[in-house]
């Protein structure tokens, strides 16, 4: 298998090219290397490796990615990803997440790809409310409720008509909140840890009640390898670890395995429209499959934790590049309030 990657440098896209390297593949990574790219995540695997610094926006580059590379199979990870940011830039979410998920299937269409995976998100659904018996299905419709949400549905929506209307095997693949290793501190998870290393105070969104479904990022690429190795032409799958907790108790476990206060918490004007819950129903996925987590919510915390004590040069450069937008989002969502 010819593989292409796009995004292989961010949080998800580089677990997903580990692993495949792992599994004896040989993907081309294409990335725009924005502040969430970084290529040291590759490090290990690189050496061989073909890496374009592209920006998938620009059709005329991607073509020429295309023809160097030859792929016979697409798995489509790059994008805009933070909530936080969508709110305040909308159209950088267009550009990446719409214009250039439509220019991917357009050349893939172009050059014979015989398999195009899609990495959406469960956020496209909407929100849930707080019954637990309550999850979404692949067939629920999609109810996108901020900037980022909105332009992934869109992109998803781009998916269906190009396998629909011009016969592309796509296969779509929701997943549920990602953390682990090398994920970038504007996220909950990797943002709480620093602060705590630090002694700082942890912002936390209202009362800390929004319930998501937390997936350790190594089980989520082990999927989406299933996915694009036997999943079916035309048809979405959700991937996630049925793992429910509120933000404040993912805050306060990270607290307990790292020996800090709850005194570090400092509850923050709430983001607009933030949704009350998300969580998946995998069943499609593990039948079809075989696919389930290997890891439990709370080992992968600890592996998380584990891996950014020993790295926590990386964490703290990370952490520097994004202070500044911390500040300014929180203003900005303040005056938004007003």
């Amino acid at each position: 298998m010819n593989l292409l990657v796009t995004g292989g440098a961010g949080f998800i896209g580089s677990a997903f090219v580990r692993l495949a390297v792992e599994r004896g593949l040989r993907p081309a990574v294409v990335d725009k290397l924005t502040y969430a790219g970084d290529l040291q995540r590759l490090l290990e695997v690189s050496q061989g490796m073909r890496i374009f610094q592209t920006d998938i926006a620009d059709e005329e580059a991607l073509e020429e990615v295309f023809t160097k590379v030859r792929p016979s199979a697409v798995v489509h990870f790059a994008a805009e990803t933070h909530v936080d940011r969508s709110i305040l830039s909308p159209r950088e979410f267009v550009a990446s997440n719409v214009v250039g998920t439509t220019n991917l299937l357009s050349l893939s269409l172009k050059h014979g790809i015989e398999r195009f995976v899609h990495i959406s998100t469960d956020e496209v659904y909407g929100e849930l409310p707080a019954d637990k018996a309550v999850t979404f299905k692949e067939t629920d419709p999609l109810l996108p409720n901020s900037p980022y949400s909105a332009s992934k549905a869109a992109a998803d929506m781009f998916v269906r008509a190009y396998s629909k209307t011009f016969g592309l095997p796509c296969v779509t693949v929701r997943p549920s909140n990602n953390f682990g290793p090398y994920q970038y501190p504007e996220k909950l998870i990797p943002l709480t840890i620093a602060r705590i290393f630090n002694g700082e105070k942890i912002p936390v969104y209202g009362k800390g009640e929004n319930i998501r479904t937390w997936l350790f990022v190594e089980d989520c690429v082990a999927g989406i390898l299933r996915v694009l190795q036997d999943g079916r032409p035309g048809e979405i799958y959700n991937i996630g670890s049925r793992e429910e907790r509120q933000n404040i108790e993912i805050v306060k476990s990270l607290l307990d395995l790292l020996g800090g206060g709850e005194d570090l918490i400092e509850f923050v004007p709430d983001r607009p429209g933030h949704d009350y819950r998300y969580a998946v129903d995998t069943s499609k996925i593990e039948r079809e499959l075989g696919w389930s987590p290997a890891h439990t919510l709370q080992g992968g915390l600890a592996s998380t934790v584990q891996w950014y004590r020993d790295n926590r040069e990386w964490l703290f450069r990370k952490k520097a590049e994004t202070e500044a937008f911390v500040r300014t989002l929180r203003e900005s969502f303040r005056q938004l309030q007003r």
